[in-house]
């Protein structure tokens, strides 16, 4: 143990260097947005992250979409890099007749160096987000990024306007708003069939049980685990701190350790509130006053999240919003005329029946864009936002985030969303940096 934190600090040191070196990508070449140096002339997609979602979900939509080739992988876990490789290659071995195969590389800044990397999908533990995010962004990689985007307000902002100073497509990685029943839900509100909008009630599935303290073990061979801790704090290697070893299955523990993930809160959240802000049109702005309590996992244990919480926000239209685990995925909208509800993959309910059997005659998106990864494609190719671009993702996440800086402090919070500050209250602003409990180095995001 006291080789890995000698070792550790070394190598804090070496990647800390002026305050960005996180962020350092030398020798990068940006290839043209259609990617002229790709293979075939496709956009040449990159995958940071080679894990459960990755392999399972993310991948598969760029090997077969005509418009895309992926040509490296990057992890720091070298059996599911392996993993990643091997399913690309026999995929293209197939259809692409003189095929070279998949670079692969242990390093993410090596992958933003290669000219023939025009994309990146990041689909990495959160903690590592913002530094990819924008790391990429400066590389002039157009990103998907998973939700949640960030681990704080801050990272997000850093995220979303790098970004827009670049001038590269983003997309926050959620299926949420190509759901049926979301995209249903959405336009009966908005035309005005449950009248004019006084609360909204959104809840997530329960959080898994906690995790008791777990003895420390040897690093597997095959993982980089300084590589994987990156910008988080040092800690001790235990398989369930990170993921099942050789398994792409199992869901890794990682995402209740608030080091590296918030919990249901924002994980869940970054889904069901997205679908709030779309259908309120609140995508670039926020409540103005937040309160709310939960109870976390037990100290002294290896997880830390939220167990259970319940959130009030109050928007300045007059619009209040509930949002609390409730043991399911769902949004509720309440008007002057009536309720609509939707829950994820179990469809509608209403006030009357007649609110819900009415046709809905087109949701104002292309069939295209009824995909999210084609609707990143396609937005590459056209030059035009995502469905979730940046701003969106930050502004969804931030409410997940005010919500547990509410509930960490235990008051009323007064919120000004224009300025992403909060009124006359400095405890809660330096929570902006980080809402846990988790270290961060905001200047390695400048």
């Amino acid at each position: 143990m006291k080789e890995m934190r000698q070792s550790r600090r070394v190598f804090l040191k070496r990647a800390a260097g002026s305050g960005v070196a996180w962020l350092a990508v030398p020798g990068v070449v940006t290839a043209a947005v259609l990617g002229s140096n790709s293979p075939n002339s496709r956009i040449g997609v990159g995958f940071i992250g080679t894990g459960r979602q990755a392999y399972h979900a993310n991948l598969l939509p760029f090997l077969v979409a005509p418009e895309t080739q992926v040509v490296a992988v990057c992890d720091v876990d070298r059996w599911r890099m392996e993993q990643a490789r091997k399913r690309v290659e026999d995929h293209y071995a197939v259809t692409q007749p003189g095929y070279r195969g998949c670079a692969v590389t242990g390093d993410f800044r090596e992958l933003l160096a290669r000219a023939d990397v025009d994309a990146v999908v990041i689909s990495t533990p959160d903690h590592w987000h913002a530094v990819m995010a924008v790391a990429a962004a400066r590389a002039g990689k157009h990103i998907a990024l998973e939700k949640p985007i960030s681990l704080s307000i801050r990272q997000g902002r850093a995220i979303a306007d790098a970004a827009r100073q670049q001038g590269v497509i983003f997309r926050t990685d959620t299926e949420v708003r190509t759901s049926k029943e979301f995209r249903q839900l959405r336009q009966i509100v908005r035309t005005g069939r449950i009248g004019k909008v006084r609360r909204v009630v959104a809840g997530v599935p329960d959080e898994q049980p906690p995790v008791s303290v777990q003895p420390e073990m040897p690093v597997p061979e095959e993982l980089d685990y300084e590589g994987w801790l990156g910008p988080a704090a040092w800690a001790p290697y235990t398989e369930q701190r990170v993921h099942a070893r050789a398994n792409l299955r199992v869901r890794p523990g990682w995402m209740i350790i608030p080091d590296y993930c918030e919990g249901m809160i924002c994980n869940w959240g970054a889904h069901l509130i997205d679908i709030v802000q779309w259908t309120l049109g609140t995508e670039g702005t926020g409540p103005v006053r937040i309160e709310g309590k939960g109870e976390y996992h037990p100290a002294g244990g290896l997880s830390g999240v939220l167990g259970s919480f319940a959130v009030q926000y109050a928007y300045a239209s007059g619009v209040t919003l509930d949002y609390r685990m409730a043991g399911r995925p769902f949004v509720r909208f309440e008007g002057t005329s009536g309720w609509v509800e939707a829950e994820w993959w179990k469809g509608l309910r209403g006030s009357t029946p007649e609110l819900i059997a009415e046709p809905i005659v087109g949701d104002g998106l292309t069939a295209r864009q009824v995909n999210e990864k084609l609707d990143f494609i396609d937005s590459i190719k056209a030059n035009r936002p995502t469905l979730i671009p940046a701003e969106a993702g930050h502004r969804t996440n931030s409410l997940c985030q005010l919500g547990l800086i509410a509930i960490q402090l235990g008051r009323s919070l007064a919120w000004d969303p224009t300025a992403e500050l909060f009124q006359g209250d400095e405890d809660a602003n330096r929570a902006l940096d980080r809402p846990l409990r988790a270290p961060w180095r905001t200047d390695e995001l400048r």
